[in-house]
């Protein structure tokens, strides 16, 4: 129960690494506030967590809108009194997402907005709106989530591959230094491949494999935890040594 009475906010809890990372924290004793804009799923899946004894509520957020992100921070402030914990899952490849194969200089720009909106500003938004009770708390942790495909590039999905690297990079590194003065902590966490679909099984690492979506979680418990205390201000590759690969 390493996260008992801890408020965990984590957006794109509907499915996928999200989901696990909900259902994880809250197996821990953590209240677990659940964020996606498919607001049938993240409020079945919150009821699913309470039902096998856990403590969790469901809302939903389009990351694009900041005023749907500040409301899910102050439900959870009003619910459970504190954030302390708040890990930004929600985001795609917006070609695989918007099922378009224009290569990048036909692209229609409004694409790439999506990307840039839901990928970084999607991150910044719910970033800004936590620092106000976390600062209040002198207390907190923030995880962005990069992806391996902003240290190697991607030609297909230039929007994802931009907003995943340097922006993580740049906006972990200033919140850490901008959130220690009240205790706040800002870390990165860029994922290679992982099993959450199918096509990431032929991604090629080091390894030999993808990831399981439990390593990754697994290692974003370990940042949130007492044992990972010490780690701030870093972007963290866990790709299996995929980007190893591409060094001369």
């Amino acid at each position: 129960m390493r996260f008992e009475n801890k408020t965990v906010l984590i957006s794109g809890a509907a499915s996928g690494m999200g989901l696990l990372a909900a259902q994880c924290f809250a197996k821990e004793g953590a209240h677990v506030v659940l964020t996606d804009i498919n607001e049938e799923a993240v409020k079945q899946k919150a009821e699913e967590i309470c039902a096998q004894g856990g403590s969790a509520i469901g809302t939903v957020v389009d990351v694009r809108k900041y005023d749907q992100v500040k409301a899910a921070v102050d439900l959870a402030v009003e619910t459970y009194k504190t954030v302390d914990v708040m890990i930004n899952f929600a985001g795609g490849a917006e070609a695989r997402m918007l099922h378009r194969t224009e290569e990048f200089k036909d692209m229609p720009i409004e694409v790439y907005d999506w990307s840039i909106d839901v990928n970084l500003k999607g991150q910044f938004y719910f970033d800004h709106a936590v620092m106000s009770p976390m600062a209040r708390q002198k207390s907190g942790l923030i995880i962005n989530i990069g992806s391996i495909t902003g240290a190697e590039g991607c030609p297909t999905n230039v929007g994802y591959s931009a907003s995943k690297s340097a922006a993580m990079n740049g906006l972990t590194k200033s919140l850490a230094q901008y959130g220690a003065q009240y205790g706040v902590r800002a870390v990165c966490v860029a994922p290679g491949p992982v099993l959450t679909r199918p096509g990431m099984a032929h991604m090629k690492t080091l390894l030999g494999r993808a990831a399981e979506p439990k390593e990754v979680v697994d290692f974003v418990l370990f940042l949130a935890s007492d044992e990972g205390a010490f780690i701030n201000g870093e972007s963290i590759l866990i790709d299996g040594g995929r980007n190893a690969m591409h060094r001369s």
